[in-house]
């Protein structure tokens, strides 16, 4: 299992969005490109992946490859899959989940909660500029990668990472957007370490 966890700081967690405004939605089409690049393979999906998208600190929208309907690779289709989440967060009791379409579930879990949860099933690898070289680490078996979006980690979640994450690994030399470095992460998992093709 691959995991991804995305810190949207800026979304609004009431679904009072337009689709048709994504960037002005708190940078939403940010979140929604993480998700399209966390599973889209050419003309397939890719069912051994997770992605938690983690609301405000609030809400947690968790998308499951294997059990994904209805995703499309467009960020209004993604945005509507996130927007119909949120109108049903009030089914979320406390962590317990609500599936709001197949393989889309929300839960009333903050980033703290969100790293206990995916961490009991993989190493946690948090995504930064200033970590070691991608290309000197090897690969965990089931990593949990997180990364924030737009901006920056706020300072609890950043030393929430300091105690949890077994490693802190930058892509390359230069500073990708968040969904382009997932697609680095994934190719690093493809390759082993980018020593098979």
């Amino acid at each position: 299992m691959r995991q991804f966890i995305v810190s949207g700081h800026d979304v609004p967690t009431d679904g009072d969005f337009s689709l048709d405004d994504l960037p002005g939605a708190g940078r939403l089409d940010v979140l929604c490109r993480c998700v399209n690049a966390a599973f889209f393979l050419s003309h397939d999906i890719r069912e051994e992946t997770r992605c938690l998208l983690v609301l405000d600190d609030e809400f947690t929208v968790r998308f499951e490859g294997s059990e994904l309907r209805r995703l499309n690779p467009d960020e209004r289709s993604t945005a509507a899959l996130i927007r119909n989440a949120l109108d049903q967060r009030e089914e979320a009791i406390g962590h317990v989940e609500a599936e709001t379409s197949p393989g889309v579930s929300i839960s009333r879990r903050d980033f703290e909660t969100t790293l206990d949860y995916a961490e009991h099933e993989g190493t946690i690898v948090q995504l930064h500029e200033n970590g070691d070289p991608l290309a000197d680490v090897d690969p965990p078996e089931h990593p949990v990668y997180v990364l924030s979006d737009h901006g920056a980690f706020t300072d609890h979640e950043a030393d929430l990472l300091a105690d949890r994450a077994d490693r802190r690994v930058r892509v390359g030399p230069e500073v990708l957007h968040a969904n382009h470095t997932i697609v680095v992460a994934h190719h690093h998992l493809d390759t082993a370490g980018y020593t098979t093709f």
